[in-house]
Protein backbone atom coordinates (compact mmCIF):
# COMPACT_ATOMS: atom_id res chain seq x y z
CA UNK A 1 0.00 0.00 0.00
CA UNK A 2 1.38 3.37 -1.03
CA UNK A 3 1.00 6.11 1.60
CA UNK A 4 2.29 9.05 -0.42
CA UNK A 5 -0.50 11.41 0.64
CA UNK A 6 0.47 15.03 0.78
CA UNK A 7 -0.97 17.03 3.65
CA UNK A 8 -1.04 20.76 4.07
CA UNK A 9 -1.36 22.71 7.27
CA UNK A 10 -4.29 24.93 8.24
CA UNK A 11 -1.91 27.90 7.99
CA UNK A 12 -1.20 26.96 4.34
CA UNK A 13 -4.93 26.73 3.65
CA UNK A 14 -5.51 30.15 5.20
CA UNK A 15 -2.69 31.66 3.15
CA UNK A 16 -4.04 30.14 -0.07
CA UNK A 17 -7.42 31.84 0.49
CA UNK A 18 -5.87 35.33 0.30
CA UNK A 19 -8.47 36.79 2.67
CA UNK A 20 -8.44 40.48 3.43
CA UNK A 21 -8.43 41.70 7.02
CA UNK A 22 -12.09 42.67 6.60
CA UNK A 23 -13.01 39.18 5.36
CA UNK A 24 -11.19 37.58 8.28
CA UNK A 25 -13.01 39.90 10.69
CA UNK A 26 -16.37 39.04 9.12
CA UNK A 27 -15.69 35.30 9.45
CA UNK A 28 -14.54 35.72 13.05
CA UNK A 29 -17.63 37.82 13.86
CA UNK A 30 -20.00 35.29 12.31
CA UNK A 31 -18.35 32.50 14.28
CA UNK A 32 -18.66 34.48 17.51
CA UNK A 33 -22.34 35.20 16.84
CA UNK A 34 -23.06 31.52 16.22
CA UNK A 35 -21.15 30.47 19.35
CA UNK A 36 -23.08 33.03 21.41
CA UNK A 37 -26.39 31.84 19.93
CA UNK A 38 -25.60 28.22 20.77
CA UNK A 39 -24.53 29.25 24.27
CA UNK A 40 -27.80 31.19 24.75
CA UNK A 41 -29.82 28.15 23.66
CA UNK A 42 -27.93 25.90 26.06
CA UNK A 43 -28.21 28.40 28.96
CA UNK A 44 -31.96 28.37 28.37
CA UNK A 45 -31.80 24.56 28.47
CA UNK A 46 -33.43 24.31 25.07
CA UNK A 47 -32.86 21.70 22.42
CA UNK A 48 -32.85 22.75 18.80
CA UNK A 49 -36.29 21.16 18.49
CA UNK A 50 -37.65 23.14 21.45
CA UNK A 51 -36.21 26.37 20.04
CA UNK A 52 -37.80 25.47 16.73
CA UNK A 53 -41.21 25.23 18.39
CA UNK A 54 -40.73 28.61 20.11
CA UNK A 55 -39.57 30.40 16.95
CA UNK A 56 -41.24 28.64 14.05
CA UNK A 57 -37.84 28.10 12.46
CA UNK A 58 -37.33 24.51 11.35
CA UNK A 59 -35.00 22.45 13.55
CA UNK A 60 -32.95 21.48 10.51
CA UNK A 61 -32.45 25.17 9.68
CA UNK A 62 -31.31 25.85 13.25
CA UNK A 63 -28.84 22.96 12.97
CA UNK A 64 -27.42 24.36 9.71
CA UNK A 65 -27.11 27.82 11.24
CA UNK A 66 -25.34 26.44 14.33
CA UNK A 67 -22.90 24.50 12.12
CA UNK A 68 -22.22 27.71 10.17
CA UNK A 69 -23.44 25.92 7.06
CA UNK A 70 -25.96 28.72 6.56
CA UNK A 71 -25.49 32.38 7.35
CA UNK A 72 -28.78 33.61 8.78
CA UNK A 73 -30.33 36.94 7.89
CA UNK A 74 -30.57 39.40 10.77
CA UNK A 75 -34.33 38.95 11.12
CA UNK A 76 -33.86 35.16 11.43
CA UNK A 77 -31.16 35.64 14.02
CA UNK A 78 -33.38 38.02 15.99
CA UNK A 79 -36.23 35.51 15.76
CA UNK A 80 -33.92 32.92 17.35
CA UNK A 81 -32.50 35.20 20.04
CA UNK A 82 -35.54 37.14 21.25
CA UNK A 83 -37.47 34.23 22.87
CA UNK A 84 -34.30 33.34 24.78
CA UNK A 85 -33.98 36.89 26.14
CA UNK A 86 -31.15 38.06 23.87
CA UNK A 87 -30.64 40.64 21.14
CA UNK A 88 -27.85 41.89 18.88
CA UNK A 89 -25.76 44.93 19.67
CA UNK A 90 -23.62 47.04 17.36
CA UNK A 91 -20.24 47.87 18.90
CA UNK A 92 -17.09 49.56 17.60
CA UNK A 93 -14.62 47.21 15.92
CA UNK A 94 -11.99 48.15 18.49
CA UNK A 95 -14.21 46.61 21.20
CA UNK A 96 -14.32 43.30 19.33
CA UNK A 97 -10.52 43.02 19.23
CA UNK A 98 -10.18 42.99 23.04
Amino acid sequence: MNDDKTYITWKEVEESLHLTEEQELAIRLQTQIMEATIEARKKNKLTQRELSKKTGIKQSAIARIEKCANSPQINTLMKLLYPMGYTLKVVPIEDTKK
